[in-house]
């Protein structure tokens, strides 16, 4: 893929090197002079030029990449390069970096954000996700679906050990995606067994999550 990221700070850059090593192509276009360092991500193309503005993303070819990625320190900025990314140039995907969770709900599709990333937020489902045995964890929202990406870890004394997938009577909406067993990760298959300690995750509407918990005895 082709991916453009507004922002070289110490996030974006950050994000660069990882797609870069994943054998991406990658762009960083950076407004202010000091945070300009070409050679703290030498593989990647640098752009100087205010990501806000049309005649910038116009002439780095953001019309040609498949990702542009919001990654400022300025939610208001994020939001504008979201919005000329998705209607003026049509890119695919969006992705935008909030900084503070108050913004959360400007994020959507109406300013061009395909998927929004809040690091309070993850960090926060991260820990609880890391604390919380028996009860669901929303790990993250699929902005475009409506849907959340959640997680149960099963206690010691769950009723459902050695039931299998098939009978687990999901509601319709809820999907079981993927078993993390110890360091195992594993597609579930009708006939697999769930097992103490595993951490399922499932892909579900906020309101179908009640009936979730209904389904898995919490």
């Amino acid at each position: 893929m082709r991916v453009a990221i507004a922002g070289a700070g110490a996030v974006g850059r950050s994000i660069a090197s990882e797609l870069i090593e994943a054998g991406h192509t990658v762009m960083l276009i950076e407004r202010q002079a000091r945070q300009f360092v070409p050679e703290t991500v030498e593989q990647a193309d640098w752009v100087l030029g205010d990501a806000c503005e049309v005649s910038t993303l116009e002439e780095s070819g953001i019309q040609l990449c498949d990702v542009v990625i919001a990654a400022t320190g300025d939610d208001k900025v994020n939001l504008v390069v979201s919005l000329l990314a998705k209607t003026e140039f049509a890119v695919r995907r969006v992705v935008a970096r909030v900084n503070n969770p108050a913004n959360e709900w400007l994020f959507n599709e109406s300013w061009g954000v395909d998927v929004s990333v809040s690091t309070p937020r993850m960090l926060a489902a991260m820990v609880e996700e890391a604390v919380s045995v028996g009860d669901l964890v929303r790990l993250m929202t699929f902005r475009q679906s409506q849907a959340n990406l959640v997680e149960l870890t099963l206690p010691a004394e769950t009723p459902l050990a050695g039931k299998p997938v098939r009978d687990l009577a999901l509601p319709k909406n809820a999907a079981l995606v993927t078993i993390l067993r110890g360091d195992r990760v594993i597609v579930p298959q009708p006939d697999d067994p769930v097992e103490p300690g595993d951490e399922l995750l499932f892909v579900s509407p906020t309101d179908v999550e009640p009936d979730l918990r209904k389904a898995l005895g919490y």
